[in-house]
């Protein structure tokens, strides 16, 4: 079975809140193991917390794994691991320089500490201060090969190539780095390369790829490096501090998409070319012509869907807008919606002040809220279901009572199994629209001006329930003698569920419930989301208008 592990940004000392996190996510998920990069106890190292976990009463749920990072190791903590003692249950130091083998066969090999300029060589004799030497380092190279690489500095010209490095601005002048972590790295090609941030924030680079083996060695397969860099946890930025992930140890045939030629690739003096002027061909090998056809078949071929950490709904995606997240359960969160079909100004004069276009999603990388979807995260999908259908519940009764039942709304999902990450569109639409029958009419007529089926009315809960593909739209408000209550004391509703099944052999245009929508709104010019996309201080605005009125029903606070 993969090892699926977790990973902490330096924790500086905060044993307590790190680790009580970890039990709470490891109920969940059942890690194999933990790793800490940096710094675990912190330069002010609280007493109290030492103590606490030293004497076992801070439960640590699963094997964790730490080294040394920028500062000493505490003299209790130093004590035991020179005597060969348990520093604490589910506790384990790596050393400072080290070649570990997990019960799981996951190979990592661990360089801690920064270098020690006084040191011009050999290598260091202890094992808990936080320096090492170029002799360190040379003698890790020995290991080969690593699933993953732990490092306190920054491997040289790991920003080459990057365009995610390009954004956030990342310099050798703003970072401490190494030329000779660069060149382990490159030697030991790990699948993971993990270090500390310097400072309040994150980096996720794309995944790189040496440069081909050539073809006597293609049946081996390509090395592929993740480097990432976390946060200090519970940093005041909220950049990010941890990172989970599954370990696949499975042999890669062909570059995952987005990824690049490694960034310590050295061309040969005899070529006389840069990885600029070589293209980032990731295959080049002097034929011209074969190049250019191999590149013309690759575009006609799908690319695969992106994983977690470039889908724009998981919140593992380093780049996600995480200004626009309202608030996070369970199993699923809230954002709003970017370039909503409403504007602030579309239902001001029935007491929202805010677009109040929401988008419900699991947590979970998942194409289809099924049993199959769901089975490798472990999740139960119909706990997520229920997560789901609260969260959207609570917006019908927040958008109730803050129009004074003016207002009801729509609810809509489109499942395909060529989904990238199954949510759920939310949207208030006036209660009168609902109470005559509009709203259901706006969706029959469209669908059958486009020739794609018809709705029929259809109660279930996941897609277990339905087979292939399909729109289902929820259609809800309150009847108008309960107006006044405004969903706070339960009155009378209609509420439909709509299902329309999508046939295969007929192109379904994905904004079409959005289309329905914004006809009945009057809100034509709004249709195209990129058109009417707003600023970061304007969807800030619109998020904080938005919990104002949510806290009430937000059942995660």
């Amino acid at each position: 079975m993969a090892a699926k592990i977790f990973i902490f940004g330096s924790i500086n000392g905060q044993l307590q809140s790190a680790f009580s996190k970890l039990s709470t996510v490891h109920a969940k998920n059942v890690f194999s193991f933990a790793i800490v990069t940096g710094n675990l106890f912190g330069e002010g190292q609280d007493d109290e917390q030492l103590t606490a976990l030293l004497a076992g009463e801070i439960q640590i749920p699963c094997p964790t794994y730490f080294t040394v990072g920028t500062v000493p190791l505490p003299a209790q903590v130093v004590e035991r691991i020179e005597k060969d003692e348990e520093i604490a249950p589910n506790l384990h130091y790596l050393g400072k320089r080290s070649v570990t083998k997990t019960s799981e066969g996951v190979r990592i090999v661990t360089l801690g500490g920064l270098l020690d300029p006084a040191v011009v060589a050999g290598q260091s004799q202890e094992q808990h201060l936080p320096f090492h030497t170029e002799g360190d380092i040379k003698s890790l190279r020995g290991a080969n090969n690593a699933d993953i690489l732990l490092t306190t500095v920054w491997p040289s010209d790991v920003w080459k190539n990057s365009a995610k490095a390009r954004e956030q601005n990342l310099t050798a002048d703003a970072i401490p780095t190494s030329q000779a972590i660069a060149d382990l790295c490159a030697h030991l090609k790990p699948r993971y390369h993990f270090t500390m941030s310097p400072d309040t924030f994150a980096f996720e680079r794309e995944p790189f790829f040496p440069e081909s083996r050539g073809d006597d060695d293609k049946d081996k397969g390509i090395d592929v490096t993740r480097f990432i860099s976390l946060a200090p946890w519970a940093n005041t930025a909220k950049a990010k501090s941890m990172y989970a992930f599954t370990l696949n140890r499975e042999t890669i045939f062909s570059p995952p998409v987005g990824s690049t030629l490694t960034p310590f690739y050295k061309p040969a003096a005899a070529q006389k070319r840069t990885a600029d002027d070589a293209g980032f061909s990731r295959f080049a090998n002097g034929n011209h012509e074969n190049d250019r056809r191999r590149r013309k078949h690759q575009r006609r071929e799908r690319s695969p869907p992106p994983g977690p950490e470039r889908c724009f709904f998981c919140l593992s995606n380093p780049n996600l807008p995480t200004h626009m997240i309202c608030s996070i359960g369970e199993e699923a969160y809230l954002a709003t919606a970017k370039g909503p079909l409403p504007s602030a100004e579309t239902f001001k004069s029935q007491g929202l002040d805010f677009p109040g276009h929401l988008i419900i999603t699991p947590t979970p990388h998942i194409p289809s809220l099924n049993v199959a979807a769901l089975a490798e995260s472990g999740e139960d999908v119909k706990k997520t279901f229920k997560e789901m259908t609260r969260f959207r519940e609570s917006l019908q009764g927040m958008v109730s009572k803050q129009s004074k039942g003016k207002l009801g709304a729509v609810t809509w999902e489109i499942n395909r199994a060529r989904n990238i990450h199954i949510h759920w569109q939310f949207m208030p639409v006036p209660a009168e629209m609902v109470r005559k029958g509009l709203v259901e009419a706006g969706f029959q007529v469209l669908a059958k001006d486009t020739s794609i089926g018809k709705f029929v009315s259809k109660e279930f809960e996941t897609a277990d329930e339905v087979p292939g593909d399909y729109l289902r739209v929820w259609i809800w408000a309150e009847e108008e003698g309960d107006a006044e209550k405004g969903g706070a004391e339960g009155g009378q509703v209609i509420s439909k569920s709509l299902l329309l099944q999508i046939d295969e052999n007929v192109r379904f245009d994905l904004q079409f419930p959005r289309k329905v929508m914004a006809k009945l709104l009057g809100e034509e010019g709004r249709v195209i989301w990129q058109d009417v996309g707003q600023s970061v201080e304007e969807e800030s605005k619109d998020v904080a208008a938005f919990r104002e009125a949510f806290k009430e029903w937000d059942f995660t606070l």
